[in-house]
Parts: C-alpha cells; structure tokens; sequence
C-alpha cells in the first residue's frame, strides 16, 4: 500500500524557495507555492542579483564538473584557483565578527558544492564570472576573492530556470498571494492564510526574504537615518512572513541591527526594477571614493571587494547627505564591469580633475581637489599594480591610507559616480536547526514549519561573503524541501 503524498506550501518564490519546492516536489510530495508578487516581478530579491555563487572547489576540474560545456581553450587560459572548506568556513566566521550560528555555516560550506551539482541537474546553467571576477593578467583570466562560478542570465536567468524546472514537476504556482499568518501555534503548523483564505497542509517552508523594503522597520531595527537608504531588490519582501511566525512563538534570531548594503547608483529609483539591473557600484577599490566634504572616508583597498562591498551601504548612509561620489581615471575605467555602464547612471566626465569637480554638485571643490593630489603623492609605486591579488601597492601618510590597489588618478578622462546607499537584505530573521526546522522560542522544532533563505538569522552579523547568499538559499532550501516531503 503506498503512503498519501504529503501537501507542502512554500511561502516565497526566490532562489531558496524554488529550490525547496523543487526539492519537495522530488521527494514526492504536492506542493503549492504562494508568491506575493504579480508574475512579472516575480523572482524575489534572486532576480536582481548578478547569480554569483560562493562554493568550495579544488580546482579546474570541480569547475568543469560545474560548467560541463567548458572548453579546453577557456580552461586554459584561466587560474581558477581553488577555494577548500576551511577557507570558506573562515571567511563566515571572519566576516560576522566570529557570531555566525557555526553549526549552520558548517552544513553551508559542506553541503555548497553538492547543492550547486544538484541545482544543475535542475536546469539551472553556471558559467565562470569572468566579466565579474576575474582580471587579465600576463594573459590569462585570474579569479579571485574565492568567487567564481555565476548563473547564466544573472539573477532573472537563474529564477527562469528553477521556475522552468518547478512547472515541469508539477508545482503549482499562486501569484498576487500575500500570506497573512500561519495555522497553528508554537508546537505545530498546518498551513497558512492568504488573502484571506485559508490553506492547510503537511508542511510550510518559509523563504519569502527579510524586512528590506519596510521603511518602518529599517528605521525600527537599523535605526535612524535608514529609511532613507534606496531598495536595491524585491519591494515586496516586508518581513511579514516573519512576523506572522514571531506571532505564534518562532524565535527571532541573528542581527536584527544588521543588513547587507552597497555603494548604489545615486540615480536609481527608490525601489529595484527588474528592467535597470545592475545599479549597484562595487569596484571602488580600483579608484577612490569621496563625500561632499571631499573627503575619503575608508580605505578603499583593505580587501577584495567580495569581503567588504556589503557595508558600504551603510558607510555610505552615515556620510554627509548620504551620498558621495567614487573617482577613476582613464586606467581604472578601462576595467570596470558593465554594472558601471548601465542606462541611467549618475556619471560625470571631464578632461581634468578641476572641470570633474565643477561638475559634482555640493562638493568642497579645493578639499576634493587637495584630496587627489595628497593621494596621489601618497602612493608608493614600488609594488606592481595587480588587481587579481592583494597587491601591496599603498599609500604611506595620509590620515587614512590605502592598502592595496592604489594607482595614481592621474590620466584622462577622469570620471565620478555619484553613489547612496542601496539595502540589499536584512540579517535579522528566524532561528532553525541543521534541519531546517524552524525553533520556537523555548529551543523546540515547530512541527511542520521550516525556513530557507533571507529570513533566517544567525548566517550573517557585520558582512558576508560575495555570493553566499544565494548559496545558502540553496543548500537550507533543499534541506527543508527533502524534510517538509519526509
């Protein structure tokens, strides 16, 4: 006699949650996802990301295994080094002061690289980031900063996939559903209410993202000053889902002080658009950056920039009107990514340092000017330059140096990005078990609950890793799909 498939509904329809349901879905079980937006924004905060995943490899031949379709002629000419689990354990520890759950990022980085193979037996097609991480050196595309493998069409490509792979299994899938609260209480959960209906099953997993695009709470938790900061991703990630599980007795968990925010192009809109992706600007260790004091206020070479771009944001936010502007000549434009030649772009160009600075509105013309020219003359020029690696190349002196990449911004055109804030997510979220079992506020599983994705707490704290987000959405998503359908 066979069992009765269990009903699984996953609440969200992003990165982690597709591969939840697929993941249940694939353990047999009927599931139904709710996603809050229409159809044409779905994808949650996944589809305004550039698809980048963090994983632990050995070398070329665990890219190949990635990235079957790669050619000889691209392997070599390629150092793709190799990033083991020690590192990648390490640099979550590193990056959140040392507070990350260790049981939680112990199960991240040993389960990456299977979780990426079993994504590509989804559909789901990775390619090395050569435009994104990798430079030219002596003729050959050298990665670095432990990033290299990235989705095919970004964001929107991966979603596209999973979405693809989710219709083929039979999953259904409820647009316009915003889910309002769970059935059930801090022992067990048997199902939701959406839009006013309520829908019972087996199981829920919850991976509908944070409280990013709720100005209310991001001046709540993040404190003052933040609901100013512009929505990089998904407007409808409001932190209700999580709220509807602290309502039954979940347990909060993680930085709820904390989120992930970047250098953001100062001429986008309020709220990310799907059609102007890109508006993030994260390559400002190849020049400077200055405020409207015309000031650096950091040291735009302390790391590579996968370690150090997700609290610029918020570097950004405390700086005078919020707003500042990154500096490059001719030599560093030449190597910048496409995310800086998108339409739309708070760019100015002059042929001199003094015409640039008439051109940057509210900035202290003589200080930005003093500026360049003390940091310039600050450079020790001993060290090659060498952007693949943490090249030595600094300044000596200034009141705050530069540790690495420091090149004199001394040959024309000379161009400025006006840059703000952009809040990418919020770290603050759901405690859950190496099971994805989300725990109550006495320590205990909910029955039937679980979580994946942006809504969990105790992964992040200060920074992350470039490209863990989406692996750990991945990697917590598929565990809960295989326990909801056990």
């Amino acid at each position: 006699m066979t069992g009765v498939a269990k009903q699984v509904i996953v609440v969200g329809a992003g990165n982690a949650a597709l591969c939840a349901a697929i993941s249940a879905a694939e353990s047999g079980a009927r599931v139904t996802v709710l996603e809050r937006a229409p159809r044409i924004a779905r994808g949650g905060n996944s589809a305004f990301t550039g698809g980048c995943f963090r994983t632990v490899y050995e070398g070329a031949d665990d890219i190949a295994r990635l990235v079957p379709d790669l050619t000889p002629e691209e392997r070599d000419s390629s150092d793709f080094g190799t990033y083991d689990a020690e590192t990648f354990y390490l640099d979550l520890c590193r990056l959140s002061d040392y507070r990350a759950d260790p049981a939680l990022i112990e199960l991240l980085v040993a389960e990456s690289l299977p979780t990426l193979l079993w994504m590509q037996g989804q559909g789901v097609r990775f390619l090395p980031a050569y435009g994104r991480q990798s430079f030219k050196v002596d003729g050959r595309n050298v990665f670095w900063g432990g990033l290299t493998i990235e989705t095919a069409g970004g964001g929107m490509g991966l979603v596209d996939a999973l979405f693809r792979r989710a219709e083929e299994l039979g999953i259904a899938i409820r647009y316009d559903s915003k889910v309002e609260r769970l059935l059930g209480d801090r022992h067990s959960v048997r199902g939701v209410v959406v839009n006013g209906e309520e829908l019972r099953g087996d199981a829920v997993i919850l991976a509908a993202g944070g409280y990013h695009a709720n100005t209310e709470a991001r001046v709540k938790y993040l404190g003052q000053g933040w609901d100013l900061a512009k929505v990089r991703g998904s407007r409808y990630n409001t932190g209700n889902v999580i709220q509807a599980a602290l309502d039954i007795g979940a347990r909060a968990h993680g930085n709820w002080s904390g989120c992930h925010s970047v250098f953001f192009d100062a001429g986008a809109a309020d709220f990310g658009d799907l059609a102007f992706l890109n508006q993030q600007k994260n390559y400002f260790t190849l020049g400077v950056v200055v405020n409207l004091k015309g000031e650096r206020f950091f040291d735009e070479g302390s790391d590579f920039r996968n370690y150090t771009y997700s609290k610029m944001g918020a570097a950004i936010l405390k700086q005078p009107g919020g707003t500042g502007w990154q500096i490059f000549d001719s030599r560093g434009i030449a190597i910048l990514p496409d995310e800086y030649r998108t339409p739309r772009a708070a760019r100015f160009e002059a042929p001199t340092l003094e015409a640039l600075a008439d051109k940057l509105e509210g900035i202290d013309r003589e200080a930005f000017l003093r500026t360049v020219r003390d940091y310039n003359a600050a450079i020790d020029d001993t060290a090659p330059f060498n952007p693949a690696v943490k090249d030595g190349r600094r300044t000596t002196g200034l009141a705050i140096d530069k540790s690495n990449w420091a090149r004199a911004i001394a040959e024309p055109p000379f161009v400025a990005y006006q840059v703000t804030c952009g809040i990418t997510l919020t770290y603050g979220g759901l405690a859950i078990d190496e099971q994805a079992r989300v725990l109550s506020e006495e320590g205990a599983p909910i029955a039937g609950l679980y979580a994946a994705g942006e809504l969990v707490g105790g992964l992040y704290y200060d920074r992350y890793p470039g490209g863990a987000g989406l692996t750990s959405g991945s990697v917590f998503g598929r565990i809960a799909g295989q326990q909801a359908a056990a």
